[in-house]
């Protein structure tokens, strides 16, 4: 009988050691399984968040804020109605304006859902207060044929703090009703542009052009840009890349070549309002 009791009491206390061994191994892993699972579970809305991918105000100038590098930075371009875009350089605060290298910025752009695509140079347009070497502000002219239209802009490389960063935007929210009221007024501004003399843009210039403004001589043709134009050849007179023989313009009786149209938009512009910065066709060369 002794030995029986004996028995029973040595199982009893086996059975208590291996259930207080299995709840401290429970207790032990519950912290980390129970982590693990928040992480798993993250709901849906944060998990946005952290991608980089949330939504975003419109910006103080009326843009929509677009994301540069994960929320690393951010811009804020702005359309306006004659075609020129400007980019606003922002810090991973929205709020907070950032200064970054002066850089021309190649872009490519294409009608919403379209598949050819055109490039756009963005100049550097230091705000005041920008320090020297830098700029918090990029201006840029989409093609006459796209003003008014729902675009598609890609900035393929952006340099940053020592890093290259890409990004893009639309202007998408812009409604129908007020596209065709800015491409209308597009029209009778470029218009009144080519179409009338002043300054060292004489008539005689307008009917050496062809009585047409240069949206319509230069439809169909895409513009391609040379950032690095060799000693001799021949520039373009607003941005000083290498100028493109089939974009031509006649100003003051002489021929001028320029990269793309919305140059020849602004070179038309300065004959008539500032036509002492208008220097002689050969000067424009890669020296």
């Amino acid at each position: 009988m002794l030995r029986t009791l004996t028995w029973v009491a040595a199982i009893a206390s086996a059975i208590v050691l291996l259930f207080v061994a299995g709840c401290g191994s429970r207790q032990a892993q519950g912290p980390s399984a129970k982590t693990g699972n928040l992480q798993a579970t993250q709901p849906p809305d944060r998990a946005k968040e952290i991608s980089g991918d949330h939504a975003h105000k419109p910006g103080a100038h009326g843009g929509n804020i677009v994301e540069i590098g994960r929320d690393n930075y951010h811009a804020e371009p702005v359309f306006e109605k004659d075609g020129v875009v400007r980019l606003y350089t922002l810090g991973k605060d929205e709020a907070k304006v950032v200064e970054v290298e002066a850089q021309m910025l190649t872009a490519y752009v294409k009608p919403a859902g379209g598949s050819e695509a055109t490039s756009v140079l963005f100049k550097a347009t230091p705000q005041p207060g920008d320090s020297d070497g830098k700029t918090s502000q990029f201006l840029g002219k989409l093609p006459r044929e796209l003003w008014g239209q729902t675009v598609e802009i890609t900035v393929p490389s952006i340099h940053i703090a020592g890093e290259r960063f890409r990004f893009s935007f639309s202007n998408a929210s812009a409604s129908h009703g007020e596209e065709l009221a800015a491409a209308n007024s597009a029209d009778e501004d470029e218009k009144k542009l080519y179409l009338t003399a002043g300054g060292k843009y004489s008539e005689d210039d307008i009917k050496a052009n062809g009585n047409v403004t240069a949206s319509q001589k230069f439809k169909g043709l895409t513009a391609s840009h040379d950032l690095k134009p060799n000693p001799g050849d021949k520039i373009c007179p607003i941005t000083l890349t290498k100028a493109n023989p089939k974009f031509t313009w006649v100003v003051g009786g002489k021929a001028y070549e320029f990269c793309c149209p919305p140059c020849v938009d602004e070179f038309v512009k300065m004959a008539k309002e500032t036509p002492g910065a208008i220097k002689e066709p050969e000067t424009y060369k890669k020296k």
